[in-house]
């Protein structure tokens, strides 16, 4: 697999957004949970997440990533991150989105959060206990 982009957005309904994203892509999600939904496309090659958010103001883009294969792969965006002088958050074996993950995570100049991270199984869970480094960046709350 190559790497593939991947857009989280936070929802006012789940419902809703999935049949707009099914019409728009012409194929259901590929992962359906309560407060939930996958899209993990070829064509467009995009893993497009959103996750419902009804007790907060909706900025719309939660996060940016890319998924890669490897953790090898993620270790190579770490280190070029980091000769840049960027700060970068590692998480391991965290689960989050109703996923078991190896990630990093940094932030653009403006503040945009972008991870780079191995996908490695699927979970029922939504998500794992975090540090509090690791809630300021996740978005799967």
């Amino acid at each position: 697999m190559n790497p593939k982009v991947h857009v989280s957005l936070d929802v006012h309904n789940v419902e809703d957004s999935v049949r707009f994203y099914s019409t728009l892509f012409g194929t259901q999600p590929t992962k359906l949970k309560s407060g939930y939904a996958k899209f993990d496309l070829e064509q467009p090659a995009i893993n497009l997440t959103m996750q419902e958010k009804k007790h907060c103001c909706l900025q719309g883009l939660s996060h940016m990533g890319i998924r890669v294969d490897s953790n090898e792969q993620v270790l190579a965006y770490r280190q070029r991150l980091e000769a840049a002088g960027i700060p970068i958050l590692e998480e391991k074996e965290v689960v989050c989105c109703h996923a078991l993950q190896d990630k990093i995570w940094a932030e653009d100049p403006s503040g945009y959060r972008w991870e780079v991270y191995v996908f490695k199984g699927d979970v029922e869970e939504a998500e794992s206990t975090r540090s509090a480094a690791a809630e300021k960046v996740c978005a799967c709350q």
